[in-house]
């Protein structure tokens, strides 16, 4: 049989307490900042026409990377970022939905901070199809 002093278990206790905390902190700021609607200007919607670069299909939300050129004429690249794919799937959207290159017009909420980021409201695809699913 051991003896162990009073106290002795108290560092592992306090240690184990204080990750335990910083886990749920960072569990609490990442969901607020995911899920927080206000970074976009749902008042405004934009419209897009650009070309396809990549096509993320996964958790939280499906990304649409794409070039489309502004006012000027110059290229820029954009992320148009939509509902979770299972939502997608339910639409008629999957993973081979969209390909490089293919020519979509996209409708969404910009970002105000100005990044090149927008929460789709409505996409067309080169087929036609039509995505109305946002990331909401």
């Amino acid at each position: 049989m051991s003896f162990h002093p009073a106290g002795s278990c108290r560092p592992n206790r306090l240690l184990l307490g204080f990750a335990a905390a910083l886990g749920m902190m960072g569990i609490a700021v990442s969901a607020a900042a995911h899920h927080s609607g206000s970074v976009y200007d749902r008042e405004n919607h934009i419209t897009l026409e650009g070309i396809v670069t990549e096509y993320v299909f996964t958790s939280p939300h499906v990304q649409i990377h794409f070039r489309t050129k502004n006012e000027e004429g110059r290229s820029e690249k954009w992320i148009a970022l939509s509902a979770p794919p299972q939502r997608l799937y339910r639409s008629g959207w999957n993973g081979r939905s969209l390909n490089d290159g293919d020519e979509i017009t996209v409708t969404g909420a910009p970002r105000k901070d100005g990044t090149h980021v927008l929460n789709i409201r409505r996409l067309v695809g080169p087929t036609g199809q039509v995505l109305r699913e946002g990331a909401d």
